[in-house]
């Protein structure tokens, strides 16, 4: 406790010592962090605790989202609600906010933003007078909290699954890891790590551990402060023995078999600058937020020998996480490639206002059609691992993503530990993705 207290101390000293920009108003900082301080939203009808199916889906058609509204009508699932909680972010982050994003502006070209220390680039509430304010809602995803400011999942768990018959298919074992270069709040050093000489504002690396096939395949990407320039990612494979640098265009391939690209991790893997952002509006709706340690885990699958148990899965072929839902505050932000060629011709996220994750995104083909639905479950950190507690991380806890045009889907089960020393500068690096695949 007297470690993070003087953790706290030093985040609020560093914040107020450094470069300052015009303070944001406290008004704007209320409403952008804390969304429920005055009481949680209400819909007709909807109470926590009952369950939507396709008896009652109609009345709540308003509140889910056109993909979960579809799954619950046609019997593919149902969804119980919870109760709507605050998932306030770490203080240093909201100080951060508050001290450096007064001054922040888009700059002239898509994708381009003045220079930022840390925080929420535009707390302030989107219009829809404001043509850029889908743009402006992305760079608060960048440079959002997701994961802090470093974190891994270990292990993680991807199954793929045929969504008829509920058979599956494969389960990849991964480690991920993430790592935030600059717009540092909460882990040392802050607000960036020295020297960068590349200016990297992002690390991600994944190791597959089973099965034997595709044991110590590697995936690094690095994504720049600078988003004008086109990431770096690299892969490793395990038999081949050698690293290569994926070209853009692989970056929307099926990962590894799955029903998942690259691009789709975490809700959306890119640069801003590859999206035109379109703001369709603010709402209340039903999201996958919930304490982990309430529900009813998977006792049967991945328990761990400290006796983690993951979410489990349900529905139709098990595609289904067995969580809660809580009605949130939502900005709804359609991303359009700028890449005439790209295999979509559109997302529809659904960004939850206070956290800005994307727990629900619905992709569409090339022609306009639903194509895949991504719901990535939410946890309360202090309802989690212990070492979560008070990170104010909200904690990626499980996902799927169904293909409803090929009845299929790819679901993960996720142990997230918000743990500084599990994913250390050099473990981002082509040399550690060749000294692990030795």
């Amino acid at each position: 406790m007297l470690k993070k207290t003087l953790l706290s101390a030093a985040i609020a000293m560093t914040v107020a010592t450094g470069a300052q920009a015009a303070d944001v108003s406290e008004e704007i900082i209320q409403q952008s962090f804390y969304p429920y301080a005055n009481g949680a939203p209400t819909f007709e009808g909807l109470q926590a605790g009952m369950t939507i199916n396709q008896g009652n889906v109609e009345q709540f058609k308003d509140v889910l989202d056109p993909g979960m509204y579809r799954f619950i009508k046609n019997g593919d699932t149902e969804i119980k609600v919870g109760a709507t909680t605050s998932f306030d972010l770490h203080p240093s982050y909201v100080e951060a906010t508050r001290k450096y994003s007064g001054d922040v502006a888009l700059g002239a070209g898509h994708g381009e933003i003045s220079p930022t220390v840390a925080g929420r680039p535009f707390p302030a509430e989107p219009s829809t007078d404001d043509p850029r304010a889908g743009e402006k809602l992305a760079w608060n995803y960048k440079y959002g909290y997701n994961w802090g400011d470093s974190a891994a999942i270990a292990p993680f768990y991807w199954t793929m699954r045929d969504m008829e018959s509920g058979k599956k298919e494969r389960v990849l074992k991964f480690n991920f890891h993430f790592l935030n270069f600059t717009h540092r709040t909460s882990q040392e050093p802050y607000p960036k790590i020295e020297p960068n000489p590349s200016e990297l504002f992002r690390g991600i690396y994944a190791q597959v551990l089973e099965p034997f096939d595709v044991k110590n395949t590697q995936l690094l990407i690095h994504r720049f402060e600078d988003d004008t320039k086109v990431d770096n990612a690299y892969l490793y494979l395990g038999f081949q023995r050698r690293v290569r640098r994926l070209s853009s265009g692989q970056t929307t391939d099926a990962f590894l078999g799955t029903d998942v690209m690259i691009e789709d991790f975490e809700g959306y893997n890119g640069r801003i600058s590859d999206m035109k952002w379109n703001y369709q509006g603010t709402r209340y709706m039903l999201m996958p937020f919930f304490n982990h340690n309430e529900l009813a885990l998977d006792a049967e699958t991945h328990q761990d020998d400290d006796g983690y148990q993951v979410v489990a899965f349900g529905g139709k072929g098990g595609c289904f996480p067995n969580i809660t839902w809580q009605l949130r505050k939502v900005y709804e932000v359609d991303s359009v490639p700028v890449d005439e060629n790209h295999p979509i011709s559109k997302r529809t996220h659904f960004m939850d206002a206070q956290t800005f994750t994307i727990p629900r995104t619905v992709v569409y083909d090339r022609k306009g059609d639903m194509w895949k639905n991504w719901v990535i479950g939410q946890a309360h950190p202090d309802h989690h691992l212990p070492v979560n507690k008070g990170t104010g991380v909200s904690i990626d806890d499980a996902f799927t993503m169904i293909d409803i045009q090929a009845n299929h889907c790819t679901t993960g089960q996720f142990k997230g530990i918000v743990d500084p020393e599990m994913s250390p500068v050099d473990k981002f690096s082509v040399q550690n993705m060749r000294a692990s695949g030795n």
